[in-house]
């Protein structure tokens, strides 16, 4: 359905939120909020993440980027109102400010063969700091690219925002909504499997029942790709079910959706048990069909 392109293709995004962490303490502090090991990160470096509530219920996935004097997270905008206050609501008490700067920034999705061969030119060899920007490695041949407002994007080729989407769909990358916000733990997400949990690191919020989840097998669900074809729009938190026999049964949500004509692509969290030629529907369209992929990495506890 999407093919990655002979080369590289550059994707401006519109639907990323970007948060800035400045001052002294601002590793510390986003150290002991989020999954990812916040220390392991040197200038020029990324990491995929997840901030949790107590509870260890996501209110948000995220891509982490040191800037050097900067860290800088990336997310879906839809989850910034309920995000951020609870990202803010600790920093009082440390030498760091935490700010909404989405339009300080150009957010663009970099994909196609060659794309680590063309980076490899621009960045000479360098970290992934790249005009006063950075760039995010999301997948092979995938990136985030950020640079400052007003900095003219690189020349080529411009994509659709919403085939970057389905690509990162087809990577099993993770794009929660708002519509998720406080239902999932980040292992539900896979982000124990993207590198976006640390089992070594120091206390975080939500840390205890993502332990949990790990050394006592208290988690039974997991993000699946999952392709077919439905004849009506598709959106974010719509039903999923299950066939049994002649009966459907609810089985998940959409999590995140890519269509072109009926052909449709997308992420939903499902039991991990689930039979790899399990058969399913999305809710409401009853002759719509879709059926679970194979993802591009191995799940982990």
């Amino acid at each position: 359905m999407l093919t990655l392109s002979s080369s590289p293709v550059l994707y401006p995004l519109t639907d990323r939120a970007v948060i800035s962490l400045t001052g002294a303490d601002r590793a510390k502090y986003l150290q002991g909020q989020v999954t990812c090991d916040v220390d392991l990160l040197n200038a020029g470096d990324a990491s995929l993440g997840g901030h949790c509530d107590s509870k260890g219920r996501l209110w948000a996935s995220f891509w982490l980027a040191n800037l050097g004097e900067e860290l800088l997270l990336v997310l879906n905008a839809s989850l910034l109102e309920r995000q951020l206050p609870e990202l803010k609501k600790f920093a009082v008490f440390a030498k760091t400010d935490v700010e909404a700067v989405t339009e300080q920034w150009q957010v663009f999705g970099l994909a196609g063969e060659g794309v680590s061969y063309w980076l490899d030119q621009q960045l000479d060899g360098s970290d992934n700091l790249l005009q006063g920007g950075v760039v995010i490695p999301v997948a092979a041949e995938h990136a985030l690219l950020l640079l400052p407002a007003g900095t003219p994007p690189p020349e080529l080729p411009l994509g659709n925002e919403s085939d970057w989407r389905g690509l990162m769909i087809q990577a099993g990358l993770p794009d929660m909504q708002a519509e998720h916000q406080g239902e999932y733990i980040p292992q539900m997400l896979n982000l124990q499997a993207l590198n976006g949990i640390s089992f070594t690191k120091g206390c975080y919020l939500g840390q205890e029942t993502v332990a949990r989840a790990k050394y006592r097998g208290a988690n039974k669900k997991a993000m699946f790709v999952l392709s077919g074809h439905a004849a009506a729009p598709i959106s974010a938190n719509q039903d999923l079910e299950l066939q049994l026999g002649e009966n459907w049964r609810r089985a998940g949500t959409v999590l995140s959706v890519y269509q072109d004509g009926e052909q449709c692509i997308l992420t939903s969290v499902l039991n991990n048990n689930l039979d790899p030629d399990a058969v399913l529907r999305i809710k409401g369209q009853d002759d719509s069909r879709l059926s679970l992929q194979a993802l591009p990495y191995n799940l982990v506890d």
